[in-house]
């Protein structure tokens, strides 16, 4: 099983996210800074996110944005359904594949039933599990941040 980097992204903004206390606001150029990522991709997904009900947007001067949950309500599972494009794993999943054993062939079943055990797997843990270290977590988000202004100047 492989996730886009679309879910990635997304789960990892969450995580992040749920890493900092709540009353701050956060910003796109900080997280775009601390994992390295485009920050035209992060903004189309924390936009989704927004309308999916994860985070909470605040316009203004003074503006950015935070979880819209506790990181307990937030689950993987979920997350990963909403954000993957499609769980095609082979040709035979799409309703007009070209192969031609389609018809006759189990191997779509075990496979089927391998993406249910996946996503089984992941409907057991919320962002707040990935957070249990989440001292450690913030203060290596604050160390990537300050190496990166070290290396503005």
């Amino acid at each position: 099983m492989r996730l886009t980097s679309y879910s990635d992204y997304s789960l990892r903004v969450l995580i992040y996210l749920a890493s900092h206390d709540q009353s701050k606001l956060s910003n796109i150029k900080e997280i775009s800074e601390v994992y390295q990522l485009s920050k035209n991709h992060l903004m189309k997904i924390v936009h989704n996110l927004g309308k999916l009900g994860y985070i909470e947007t605040i316009r203004g001067r003074n503006g950015g944005f935070r979880l819209a949950k506790p990181p307990a309500e937030i689950n993987v599972g979920e997350i990963v359904r909403k954000t993957e494009e499609d769980f095609y794993l082979v040709e035979c999943f799409k309703d007009h594949g070209n192969c031609i054993i389609s018809p006759v062939c189990s191997l779509k079943f075990a496979l089927n039933n391998a993406l249910d055990a996946f996503l089984q797997v992941l409907d057991q843990y919320t962002i707040a599990d990935f957070i249990e270290n989440k001292v450690m977590l913030k203060a290596y988000f604050d160390s990537v941040k300050q190496h990166d202004e070290g290396t503005d100047s």
